[in-house]
């Protein structure tokens, strides 16, 4: 099958963007018969090919983990812009580990810890160069505060994980998504831990979305988080927010 042929296909099985995924499909090693009927089930085409491009970056991801989007580049890129040349930064639900990579890629001379609850996730991170560590949200951390910490955590609300396209609620866990009723009970709980890991006037990064602008206000003020921040991508959408710590943030004690 050629290049045009397969973009048909894929066209016409509602795929929108047919032509780079015939690309990615033809460059990858394999039957490609094979690969094509694994992403006619809508099987997410990572898993397909073993990887991702993330903020210019070739991550590894496989099967059963979770596929990282391209909004989260606005995320990835805001963290790694707050994270000093030798700092330390928590990437928080890992996943792949893609987030800690690119991390790793814009400060070399940086650490970077990466957590998550699901072992395959832990394992491709590793596999993908990361310091990561299985354990929920700071649990498996040691190190001392951090001056940058970023997070996807699920945030979608339970009643709305049936509306997730195919290749999301089909194929991939449920633990990555739900988030509770309103979508936004692991953010509360991270907002409420993260002053203890942060140093004075670090920098907490989050992945929310766009339903959830002005959920976590009276929150933030609360716990005493200053100069925030809305990421949005280019046609004004929030993607994630962006906090600063107090200056007189508790430090972690274990």
């Amino acid at each position: 099958m050629d290049h045009a042929a397969l973009t048909e296909l894929l066209a016409r099985n509602g795929f929108v963007a047919a032509d780079e995924e015939a690309a990615e499909l033809l460059e990858a090693d394999g039957d490609l018969d094979a690969m094509v009927a694994r992403r006619l089930t809508g099987e997410p085409l990572a898993w397909i090919t073993g990887k991702v491009t993330f903020c210019g970056i070739e991550v590894h991801v496989g099967e059963g983990v979770y596929v990282p989007r391209w909004h989260t580049e606005l995320v990835a890129e805001r963290a790694a812009a707050r994270l000093p040349e030798d700092g330390l930064a928590y990437d928080l639900c890992t996943g792949s580990g893609a987030i800690a990579k690119v991390l790793l890629a814009r400060r070399p001379g940086a650490r970077v810890i990466a957590t998550d609850l699901d072992p395959k996730a832990v394992a491709n991170a590793r596999a993908n160069g990361v310091d990561a560590r299985q354990g929920d949200l700071f649990a498996p951390v040691t190190e001392g505060p951090a001056d940058v910490i970023v997070a996807v955590v699920p945030y979608v609300p339970t009643r709305a994980l049936p509306l997730l396209q195919r290749d999301t609620f089909t194929f991939e866990t449920t633990l990555a998504y739900d988030g509770g009723a309103e979508g936004l009970d692991v953010l509360r709980r991270l907002l409420h831990e993260a002053p203890r890991y942060l140093k004075p006037d670090g920098a907490l990064v989050l992945e929310v979305g766009g339903s959830q602008a002005g959920d976590l206000d009276a929150e933030i003020a609360r716990l005493g988080y200053r100069d925030v921040r809305e990421i949005t991508d280019d046609e004004g959408d929030l993607r994630g927010l962006e906090l600063t710590s107090s200056k007189s943030s508790r430090t972690a004690s274990k």
